[in-house]
C-alpha cells in the first residue's frame, strides 16, 4: 500500500481574526471551534491507516507551542520543520518534498494548511482517495470546494474535462482571482466553478520536477537549505541563508497556474478557511437568534451576531450582524460583512508601533503561561502559571533580580547550587546573576507571583543554559 505523507503548513498569521489571532499565537494554534486547536484538528484528520506521521512546517518562534500541541494528540512521532523566515507555500512544499523523498522515493504528499475546518471528515477521506488516483498518474491535484454562496473572499477554479470516463478528477480549465460580486454569482450559477481550497495532493517527485522547470532557482535554494539544515532536539532547522534567497510565492502562483499537470477534485466536505469573523460565525453553532456566543457573554435581543469574550463579562443588547470579540487587552467591534477590514486595523497597530497585534496579555509557553499584571520604572509584576510537570529553562539575568511568591501549588526552585521546595504562601529571592530554574512537580497547576526589579526588564536580559522546555 502506498503511504500518504501529510504536510501541514502552520506558518500563517490570521490577522483578520484579531484580536484573538496574533503573530506569536496565530489562529491555527487557538481552539476556535472546540477543545482542540485548528492544528490539532488538522493532525487528527490525517491519522490512521494509510497515513504516515505528519510533517509540520512552522515559524521557529512557535516551535515549542507546536510541539506541545502535537504531544497532546499523541506521541511526537512526526517531523517539525522550522522556517527561519516566511516564504509562502511553494518553498515550504519543496522543503517537505525533498525531506520526504529521503525516506520514501515514491512519496505522495498531502499538503494541508493548519488553519482550515473540515466538518465532514469521511467525505474528505473519500476525496483523498479520488485525488490519490490522479496523483499517482503524475497529476498535481487541488481540491475545489463546491460553493455554497457567491463568496468574493476566495479564488475560483473552473474545471475542464474529466481525466477519464470514471474519474472524479478533472483537468483545470482556469484559475480566477478573487472576483467581484457579479462574477462570483455567475460562477456559482454555472456549476463548474469551485472555491480554491489551498489543499494539494501530488507525488513529491512530480512536484519537484515541475519546480525544476518553472522555478529552478527556488529549487536550488531549497536543496541547499535542506542539505545545510540541522536537527535540533525535536526539530529540523532549515538553513537560513539559502532559504532566504527563495522568493515568497504560493503553490498556486508558482506551480498550479503554470503547469499542464494541474487537476481538481470537486468536494463537499464542510470546509472553511475561517479567514475572518463572518466565516467563523458561519461554521459555528448558533442560538435561536442566529448568534454565536462564546465565553462570559450575556445578550438580549441580538440577531446574527458573533459575541466572544476571553476574559471580561461581555454584555450586548439589540445587535444585528455584529462581531464583538473581547480579550484582556483589546476589544474588536465590527460589522460581520466588514470582517475582511480587520486586517487594516492590524496594519495600523503595526504602523503605530503598538504590540497588541503581536502578543496577548497572557503569553502561552509550553510549560504554562505568564501575564503581566503591572509595571513601572524599574519594576514589573507577573502572574506565572506552570503546568503539572512543567519546567522552565535554566537561566540567569544580568540586569535584574526577582522575588517569587507561590500562591497555589508547589514549586521546586533551583538557585545556583541550591535546589529546594517552595510551598503555598512562601517566597524566595533570586539575586541578580544567579542561575535559576522554576518547575512544578505536582499534579495541579502552580501559580506564582513574580516581581522583577532592575534597570532593564526585557527579554534580552535572559541568558539561557538550555532551551529544552521553552522560555
Amino acid at each position: 500500500m502506498t503511504i500518504i505523507h501529510p504536510v501541514i503548513l502552520s506558518g500563517g498569521i490570521g490577522s483578520r481574526l484579531w484580536p484573538l489571532s496574533r503573530s506569536q499565537r496565530p489562529k491555527q494554534l487557538l481552539p476556535l471551534m472546540g477543545a482542540q486547536t485548528l492544528l490539532q484538528e488538522t493532525v487528527a484528520r490525517v491519522k490512521g491507516q494509510g497515513f504516515s506521521a505528519p510533517t509540520v512546517i512552522c515559524n521557529a518562534d512557535q516551535r515549542f507551542l507546536v510541539a506541545e500541541q502535537m504531544r497532546e494528540t499523541g506521541p511526537l512521532d512526526g517531523t517539525i520543520v522550522l522556517e527561519p523566515a516566511s516564504r509562502s507555500t511553494a518553498p515550504a512544499a519543496a522543503i517537505a518534498a525533498l525531506m520526504t523523498l529521503q525516506r520514501d522515493p515514491d512519496a505522495l504528499l498531502l499538503v494541508l494548511p493548519a488553519d482550515h475546518v473540515v466538518r465532514d471528515v469521511a467525505a474528505f477521506h473519500e476525496a483523498i482517495a479520488a485525488a490519490k488516483i490522479a496523483a499517482m498518474r503524475g497529476k498535481l491535484v487541488t481540491f475545489g470546494i463546491v460553493p455554497t454562496q457567491p463568496a468574493q473572499g476566495y479564488g475560483y477554479i473552473r474545471r475542464g474535462l474529466p481525466l477519464d470516463e470514471s474519474s472524479e478528477s478533472f483537468t483545470v480549465s482556469r484559475f480566477i482571482e478573487k472576483p467581484d460580486r457579479t462574477s462570483a454569482e455567475q460562477y456559482v450559477a454555472a456549476g463548474d466553478y469551485f472555491w480554491n481550497s489551498g489543499m494539494f495532493f501530488f507525488q513529491a517527485c512530480a512536484y519537484l520536477e515541475e519546480l525544476e522547470r518553472l522555478e529552478p532557482e527556488m529549487l536550488k535554494h531549497c536543496r541547499e537549505a535542506v542539505t545545510q539544515g540541522q536537527q535540533d532536539l525535536d526539530f529540523f532547522r532549515i538553513a537560513p541563508e539559502p532559504f532566504a534567497l527563495c522568493r515568497a510565492i504560493s503553490i498556486d502562483y508558482a506551480m498550479m497556474e503554470r503547469t499542464e499537470k494541474a487537476a481538481v477534485v470537486p468536494v463537499q466536505i464542510g470546509w472553511s478557511d475561517i479567514g475572518s469573523w463572518d466565516a467563523l460565525w458561519e461554521v459555528s453553532t448558533k442560538d435561536q437568534g442566529g448568534n454565536v456566543l462564546s465565553g462570559d457573554v450575556l445578550q438580549h435581543g441580538s440577531q446574527g451576531s458573533y459575541l466572544r469574550s476571553e476574559g471580561p463579562l461581555l454584555a450586548a443588547a439589540g445587535l444585528r450582524d455584529i462581531a464583538v470579540v473581547a480579550t484582556k487587552d483589546a476589544v474588536l467591534v465590527c460589522a460581520l460583512n466588514a470582517s475582511q477590514d480587520v486586517k487594516l486595523i492590524v496594519e495600523r497597530l503595526e504602523q503605530g508601533g503598538r504590540t497588541q497585534h503581536l502578543t496577548h496579555a497572557v503569553t502561552a509557553r509550553p510549560w504554562g503561561s505568564y501575564e503581566k499584571l503591572h509595571s513601572g520604572d524599574g519594576f514589573q509584576v507577573k502572574h506565572i502559571t506552570v503546568k503539572p510537570g512543567g519546567k522552565l529553562s535554566l537561566q540567569r539575568h544580568e540586569k535584574r533580580s526577582e522575588h517569587w511568591t507561590v500562591v497555589a501549588g508547589r514549586a521546586i526552585v533551583t538557585c545556583d547550587d541550591k535546589v529546594f521546595p517552595l510551598e503555598e504562601n512562601q517566597s524566595t529571592f533570586i539575586p541578580l546573576g544567579a542561575k535559576h530554574r522554576l518547575e512544578n512537580p505536582g499534579d495541579a497547576p502552580l501559580h506564582l507571583i513574580e516581581v522583577q526589579c532592575g534597570d532593564y526588564l526585557g527579554e534580552d536580559d535572559i541568558v539561557r543554559f538550555d532551551d529544552v522546555y521553552g522560555r
